[in-house]
């Protein structure tokens, strides 16, 4: 299968940021050219050091055209000039972001529903996240998706849908062939035991 969409990814950062390795894994990763955007998901640090991580990860994602966008907190998103944000079922009202945010992109889980993902798109999310399709260790997983619901969500719209949950190289290209847009991609490039970060995204193609 050929991909139309060369920059397929969108990268989850791993839960925890090693400073002095980090930042020049990340530069490798998106030199790959390979991901169209970069989530910031640390949920267990301080807004300060979230604040001086998004400031060195930032001129990284412009160097390689890469969105980049914080999860879960608006007011730290617009503080670091982040693209946009991304929001959970319980994290702050999409009309409350929006007020922040203004032109900025949000997207929005919406697990594995038709009826969530229609609010959000009715709501005026820019994308939507589906999943998680299979097993992952990155979090805890309430909600299953099939492959199938993809081909659904997007006869209703085109706003781009994201992929999520335990996606590697094994399985990935079967979420493009049913119409993922994206793919959001953790624990297979950050926490992979056979390949480096740089060796895991080559992987795919």
């Amino acid at each position: 299968m050929k991909i139309q969409n060369k920059r397929f990814i969108y990268l989850i950062s791993p839960t925890k940021i090693v400073y002095n390795t980090f930042f020049k894994s990340l530069e490798l990763v998106l030199k790959s050219k390979k991901v169209s955007f970069f989530q910031l998901r640390l949920k267990n640090e301080k807004l300060s050091k979230k604040i001086l991580i998004s400031k060195r990860i930032l001129p990284i994602c412009k160097k390689y055209k890469v969105k980049f966008l914080v999860n879960d907190d608006p007011v730290l998103a617009l503080k670091v000039n982040a693209d946009g944000c991304h929001l959970g079922q319980k994290d702050m009202n999409i009309v409350e972001a929006r007020k922040i945010l203004k032109n900025k992109i949000i997207g929005i889980t919406c697990h594995n529903s038709i009826k969530l993902a229609r609010n959000a798109l009715i709501s005026g999310a820019n994308y939507i996240a589906i999943g998680a399709f299979y097993k992952t260790k990155t979090k805890k997983i309430r909600f299953r998706a099939k492959p199938y619901i993809l081909r659904k969500i997007k006869k209703i719209t085109k706003n781009p849908i994201v992929a999520i949950g335990g996606i590697n190289e094994k399985n990935y290209k079967k979420l493009l062939l049913n119409k993922a847009n994206f793919l959001a991609i953790s624990g297979y490039i950050w926490n992979n035991k056979k390949y480096n970060p740089n060796e895991a995204i080559e992987r795919l193609k």
